[in-house]
């Protein structure tokens, strides 16, 4: 019998490097209630969220992609040339074919290399960072670019008060390489699909494309094809993610050998401020662990927003490269995903 040859990486991996791109609009709560029936204090008491980032002029998401992925290769002092594979997680791209990546990839130097999007909401960064290490670890690369970038205002409905104050855009981008010490533990994830429905888009692909077909020739005005919203079911995420959460984030720290007073900072994805205390409080993290808040002013980026956080934090020194950090992304699936981590270094160019 022929031997089929295997291939083997490094066992230790780690973040090597971060960067992030914010868009330029800053959209307050009071711009947002212009629209929405709705208030300031309401959206603060509740969210946790003042103000978010909204793309305009020629900002887009392969722009703001290509912004965050460029800080993070030069932030982390690695060639573009040794970079092996780069993974795009986001859930807004506008186009199922071509899907992202592969463009991104040409636009940062790097046509060529294998490229592909990953999809899994708001805990798509957790799933891209695990898939990265593990394809290290495996021979499939030796340098990997993840980028979670979003553009989730393009989804959005300004009168839905269950979603249109949270979402925002923007994009974080890490090069994961082989070090000596471990920097990346098993990843802890897992999904609900039962409970898929809780977050959606009020239309699928097919049927809107079918109404378009059907709308053809007619009064756009008369009769508006209408378009695709993002809809939430906040009470039922909530109750998911109060039960299922601390159990993931328990996890993560046993997949990765340590306990909860080993963890330096806590960085989980900016979906809501009262949902990540509940967190810290369930964990038994003590009271002055640094938590990442990047939802104030950055609101819900999904994908986008543990690298947004991690970058934040980094950046103002309210964590410092090498701490051990415990990351935990949620949402759309339901899905989630976790890891303990080393911070990478603070980034010498920063998106603040």
């Amino acid at each position: 019998m022929v031997s089929i040859a295997g291939k083997k990486g490094h066992d230790n991996v780690a973040m090597l490097g971060i960067g992030a791109y914010r868009p330029q609009r800053v959209v307050s709560n009071d711009e947002v209630c212009q629209v929405l029936d709705s208030s300031d204090e309401w959206i603060f008491e509740r969210s946790g969220i003042r103000n978010r980032r909204w793309i305009s002029g020629d900002e887009s998401l392969r722009s703001i992609s290509v912004a965050a992925g460029g800080r993070a290769l030069r932030n982390s002092g690695v060639d573009p040339s040794r970079i092996g594979a780069l993974i795009l997680a986001t859930s807004s791209w506008p186009m199922l074919t071509p899907h992202g990546a592969p463009i991104v990839a040409s636009d940062l130097g790097m046509n060529g290399i294998p490229a592909f999007d990953l999809t899994s909401g708001c805990g798509g960064f957790g799933y891209g960072l695990g898939v990265a290490a593990d394809m290290i670890r495996a021979g499939s690369a030796e340098y990997v670019l993840l980028i979670g970038a979003e553009t989730m205002t393009i989804g959005i409905d300004p009168t839905d008060r269950g979603t249109a104050f949270i979402f925002g855009d923007g994009a974080g981008a890490v090069v994961i390489g082989p070090v000596e010490e471990n920097g990346i533990s098993p990843t802890v994830w897992g999904s609900d699909g039962e409970n898929a429905d809780a977050i959606k888009q009020d239309i699928n692909f097919v049927d809107y494309m079918q109404r378009a077909q059907d709308l053809q020739g007619t009064d756009p005005e008369v009769e508006p094809v209408g378009r695709m919203a993002l809809r939430m079911e906040g009470p039922k995420v909530f109750r998911w993610a109060a039960v299922t959460l601390p159990r993931a984030l328990s996890s993560a720290l046993d997949m990765a050998g340590v306990s909860k007073e080993d963890i330096e900072v806590f960085i989980p994805h900016q979906a809501n401020a009262r949902i990540n205390e509940l967190m810290r409080k369930n964990l038994g993290l003590a009271d002055d662990i640094p938590m990442a808040a990047d939802i104030e002013n950055t609101g819900n980026t999904s994908a986008a927003s543990i690298p947004l956080a991690m970058e934040e934090m980094l950046a103002t020194g309210k964590a410092k490269g090498g701490q051990l950090a415990l990351l935990l992304g949620f949402g759309a699936g339901l899905s989630y995903a976790g890891q303990v981590v080393t911070l990478p270094p603070a980034p010498a160019e920063a998106s603040l």
